[in-house]
């Protein structure tokens, strides 16, 4: 029978030299990472009332197998309105911990960093799957109403409009977060990482196209980033001073005037750096239906560069990133820190052992696969 423990003891046993870039170690805090690699939190849609299943288990834990060295779960809600789909995987329950320990132990052992991503899907949520469509769902189809943003605003025609949040209901919002940290912590994960783009609740109050309130959560700068320095603040305090907190951000709303835009994101950053934020994910888009991406590989790395180098702040890249140069490139060049792979890993869940292949680096490999190689 194999255990955990046998899968740890045959991932650690070869010792290699790793000589350069991609294949570096990297330490966030007290938390080391074997490579410059991560696993982009990518939604399943497979979750049973919040709860990840076998099906989380074994497609992250693969990830974590093929090398690896950050796995991030998917967005996990911090309450059930917060979810995307019924499918979406949450942590708002502390019956969710034991579904998540395995998971997250399994990816330990195997040699890779176990991280989580906690996430309130905001006005976008209450849809369906998306190979089923992903429409908005009424509560007789599954969905729940009313679901919340900070402005009565639907993110599309299809979509339901969602009930502008009270100021007062803020504080429970923001404790939600710190609860999910803890249960995070309680499951083994090692790393937290807020989803704060995509046109999610946190993306949504800092935007002035989806934020059109007039209190002090609205309007200025300051209070559209209020939301999420308070939840900022609100995790670090409950979330161990040695683990790393991260921030996924979309620098950019891809409008030309009135929208989210990398100057913003290049002083949030320069704002949650003394919050705790160790690393700053970096993608983009997400808030406004239809608007033109320049989509092209690596489209998003130089919104990563620009606010590591101007914010002074750890980034990590993502986006169209697919080839060995390529990632290791970004690593060298100083255009990230890290670069989170999506749909490519889920082409290839071992891709960093064939990228470690093709730069002519050595890396460990499982005694149960080294026949294979």
């Amino acid at each position: 029978m194999c255990t955990y423990s046998n899968v740890s003891r045959s991932w650690h046993a070869a010792v290699t030299k790793v000589v350069s870039g991609l294949f570096e170690p990297y330490k966030l805090r007290d938390v080391a990472l074997r490579n410059r690699i991560a696993v982009s939190p990518m939604c399943q849609y497979s979750a049973v009332d919040g709860a990840p299943t076998d099906w989380h288990r074994v497609h992250l834990g693969s990830r974590a197998i093929g090398g690896a060295g950050l796995v991030i779960a998917e967005a996990s809600a911090v309450e059930a309105r917060g979810r995307i789909s019924p499918g979406d995987a949450g942590i708002y329950r502390d019956e969710h911990i034991a579904a998540w320990t395995p998971i997250a132990h399994f990816i330990r052992e195997a040699g890779a960093v176990a991280g989580i991503q906690l996430a309130h899907a905001g006005r976008k949520a209450s849809v369906d799957l998306p190979w089923r469509g992903g429409a908005a769902l009424t509560p007789e189809q599954g969905g729940w109403s009313p679901i919340v943003a900070p402005s009565a605003l639907p993110f599309d025609v299809p979509y339901s409009t969602p009930h502008a949040l009270a100021a007062s209901e803020l504080p429970e919002l923001i404790a939600s977060f710190a609860l999910a940290a803890q249960r995070a912590l309680a499951a083994g994960f090692q790393l937290i990482e807020l989803h704060g783009a995509h046109g999610y609740l946190l993306h949504e109050f800092m935007s002035p196209i989806s934020n059109q309130r007039s209190d002090a959560y609205g309007g200025s700068f300051d209070n559209r980033i209020r939301l999420t320095l308070d939840v900022i603040a609100a995790v670090r305090a409950v979330w161990p001073e040695h683990l790393p907190l991260l921030l996924r951000i979309s620098a950019t709303d891809w409008v030309d005037s009135g929208g989210w835009d990398i100057e913003q994101s290049i002083e949030l950053a320069r704002r949650v750096k003394p919050l705790g934020v160790d690393l700053i994910d970096v993608s983009s888009g997400g808030n406004v239906p239809k608007v033109k991406i320049p989509i092209g590989p690596g489209y998003q790395v130089p919104l990563a560069a620009r606010i590591r180098r101007e914010a002074d702040i750890a980034t990590g890249a993502v986006g169209m990133i697919t080839e060995a140069h390529q990632a290791q490139a970004i690593i060298e060049s100083g255009g990230a820190d890290l670069v989170l792979l999506a749909r490519e890993l889920l082409r290839d869940p071992y891709w960093p052992y064939h990228a470690a292949k093709t730069l002519g680096v050595e890396i460990p490999v499982p005694e149960q696969y080294q026949r294979a190689w």
